[in-house]
């Protein structure tokens, strides 16, 4: 059942409306609605593009000779001739809000929470320590193209350390202190980091996090890097003062607050469209992870678009008066959520970030947290709107919910039950944004709008200018049915390369090795994820393509099995896995985390098994169903299936997971000895 009261509760029409509205009198483009609209994103993508560019007024000191110069992928130009840059457009809002009072990030702590404080930074303030900073590092020798590496919770030190990057047109990549030492250094040592921003610890759940022998460690394992910055965050976390033990660290150590009290000043410089801004990772559960690289131009559109269309943000400063609008997502700086988060500062948004864990000392802290900073927009992981839900929590009755508009999701599919609970539970009129997309074009592939009616369990739309389609093995467009879900034609945010794939055929073997192209046709994006465009335009995720289930030629989306799995009332958790033997017949065990106090015994079995028998099919009753202690996932929040799959398969624990990318490795010690089990054929 939909919901067609949840629609925008500020004020004036959607932001869709609005691009309609001046479409049809600057370009004389009349669009009678949203799919008439991402149908002419999509029909001629130059076109629509360099409408973005106009409709948010991106200034070029130079001139664009070309919108669009090769439309092949990968390899696609955008905007030749331009010059831009990330920090220059957030720093264009800072004298109107100034102005109007409107800070540019709100912070807390777990500290700060406990203590009900707020950290305020202004416009100004946020630009003027940026280009202090970045005037620092020029002195202390970093160039264009440079790579600067952080390992910073989400802290303002942290935006701060971004935007003097991008100002110099360095090359940013963060990390955070939740990864370990290995994970750490396979991602920095791929990029060759001049200099490395860390902190000495922080504190998460209640617990504090010392991180500055780890920090000597990691800087010892980068050879590359000759400039150690040490920000002291572990005193101001709530732990006790450390202080960085310094004998046997090669490069120079510099502390943050005095590269900060320098009188210099660095504006940003105008940047080539394609000049590198960030780098950012696969979630690397095998091997090294790819070290993707976006450029200024596309994150600049790309961020904008998203924000603007499909979380349908407006300026925290509208004519001059303080809207209001303030964006709080709760991410770590691990996630590319973060990256979207600080983003908001582009149009003119304040950030609301959170440094902790979002459920201690209760599952209400964050919404406490948004009540607390006057929050308009709420966003989290899938995961936890589906812990919330479990643990009960009604957000109305913890905190005041009133000038809460929207709820953003994504990270995983949301169950159809999880929307019911917002509408319940937070506000009755509430928009659900969910969006679909990912890391590797740092935007979303599937989102929406409140002007569209939205329906449990799906994403409302298509994005805007990104040609999304659900395609079969040949290559086939599918409605109503699954498919890989393909990207058709090119986005200004896709990677420009990855770092260190020097003939870009990691890049290509990542993206278009299922439709490389040929014979008149052109090559296509696969993103690796099941795909159903509802008849009405709308759109369902079904998981990872490299995870599906297939039962004797019928497939089904693991996602699919684990929304009526975790339907039922005992079960916190779940993973399923389908396995294939060579010369055996395959095998599909379902591993089930209960509630506390609760085992696993025959009723419950067969309650499960029904469940599935009715809701999906009998093809999918699983061969075994087993209570494990938890669920591996990714530090993203990902269920970790294609590991566990493959240590049923008989591969080796070490060479299949890399535990410093895992939110909880240990975890899969457990899955390892059910293997060891399994292959002897005992019983789980």
């Amino acid at each position: 059942m939909d919901n067609p009261s949840a629609r925008r509760t500020g004020p004036g029409p959607a932001n869709t409306v609005r691009l309609r509205q001046w479409l049809a009198r600057e370009r004389g483009v009349h669009l009678a609605d949203y799919e008439a609209l991402r149908q002419w994103s999509v029909a001629d993508i130059a076109r629509f593009w360099q409408a973005m560019w106009d409709y948010f007024d991106l200034r070029s000191p130079t001139p664009v000779r070309a919108v669009l110069a090769s439309a092949g992928m990968p390899g696609a130009r955008w905007f030749e001739g331009a010059e831009l840059n990330y920090a220059a457009q957030v720093a264009r809002h800072a004298a109107a809000a100034d102005a109007a009072g409107v800070p540019a990030i709100v912070f807390r702590n777990e500290r700060l929470m406990a203590e009900d404080r707020t950290v305020e930074i202004g416009w100004g303030e946020l630009v003027e320590e940026a280009a202090a900073l970045a005037a620092s590092l020029r002195a202390l020798g970093v160039e264009r193209g440079d790579r600067i590496a952080a390992y910073l919770p989400n802290i303002p030190e942290a935006v701060v350390a971004f935007l003097a990057c991008a100002s110099l047109g360095a090359i940013w990549s963060v990390a955070a202190p939740d990864m370990g030492v290995g994970t750490v250094r396979d991602r920095f040592r791929q990029i060759e980091p001049k200099v490395l921003i860390a902190c000495d610890g922080t504190v998460y759940g209640g617990k504090v996090v010392d991180r500055r022998a780890l920090v000597a460690q990691l800087a010892g394992e980068l050879p590359s890097v000759q400039t150690l910055v040490l920000v002291p965050y572990l005193e101001r976390a709530g732990g006790s003062a450390a202080v960085f033990d310094t004998a046997g660290v090669r490069a120079r150590v510099h502390s943050w607050d005095r590269l900060l009290a320098t009188s210099a000043r660095v504006a940003p410089e105008p940047l080539p469209f394609d000049h590198p801004l960030w780098i950012v990772y696969s979630s690397g559960t095998t091997g090294l992870p790819k070290a993707i690289v976006h450029g200024h131009g596309g994150i600049v559109l790309e961020m904008l678009k998203g924000e603007t269309f499909h979380l349908d943000l407006q300026p925290s400063v509208v004519d001059g008066r303080a809207g209001g609008e303030r964006l709080l997502w709760y991410s770590s700086t691990g996630w590319i959520m973060w990256n979207l988060a600080v983003s908001v500062l582009l149009s003119g948004t304040t950030a609301c970030i959170y440094e902790g864990h979002p459920s201690h000392p209760g599952p209400q802290t964050l919404w406490r947290y948004a009540d607390a900073v006057r929050a308009t927009f709420f966003g989290a992981g899938a995961a936890y709107y589906s812990a919330c839900m479990k643990a009960g929590l009604s957000p109305r009755r913890v905190a005041d919910v009133s000038r809460l508009r929207a709820l953003g999701a994504t990270g995983s599919p949301l169950p159809a039950e999880a929307y019911a609970w917002g509408w319940r539970e937070v506000r009755p009129d509430i928009w659900w944004a969910v969006v679909s997309g990912g890391t590797d074009i740092s935007g979303s592939f599937l989102a929406g709008t409140p002007e569209l009616p939205t329906v449990p369990g799906e994403m409302q739309a298509r994005a805007l200018g990104s040609d999304v389609q659900a395609w079969d093995e040949a290559g086939r467009p599918l409605v109503d049915e699954v498919g890989e879900l393909v990207c058709a034609q090119p986005m200004p945010s896709m990677p420009l390369f990855f770092w260190g794939d020097a003939d870009g055929r990691r890049y290509r073997e990542s993206y278009f090795d299922m439709y490389p192209g040929g014979s008149g046709r052109p090559a296509a994006w696969r993103h690796g994820d099941w795909l159903r465009i509802t008849p009405s335009g709308g759109a369902v995720i079904y998981g990872r393509s490299d995870a599906t289930l297939n039962r004797h030629g019928h497939r089904l989306g693991t996602s699919e099995l684990y929304r009526v799995v975790e339907a039922v009332p005992e079960v916190l958790d779940s993973l399923v896995v389908d396995i294939e033997f060579l010369g055996r017949p395959s095998f599909m065990p379902l591993f089930v985390v209960l509630r506390d106090g609760l085992v696993l015994d025959e009723p419950l079995r067969e309650t499960l098994r029904q469940r599935i028998r009715g809701e999906l099919s009998p093809r999918f009753v699983p061969d075994e169903i087993v209570q494990a202690p938890e669920v591996p996932r990714t530090l993203t929040g990902k269920k970790q299936e294609l590991p566990v799959k493959k240590l049923l398969l008989g591969r080796a624990l070490a060479d299949v997971v890399n535990p410093d990318a895992c939110a909880n490795p240990r975890a899969f010690d457990w899955y390892g000895d059910y293997a060891a089990r399994h292959a002897a054929g005992g019983s789980a």
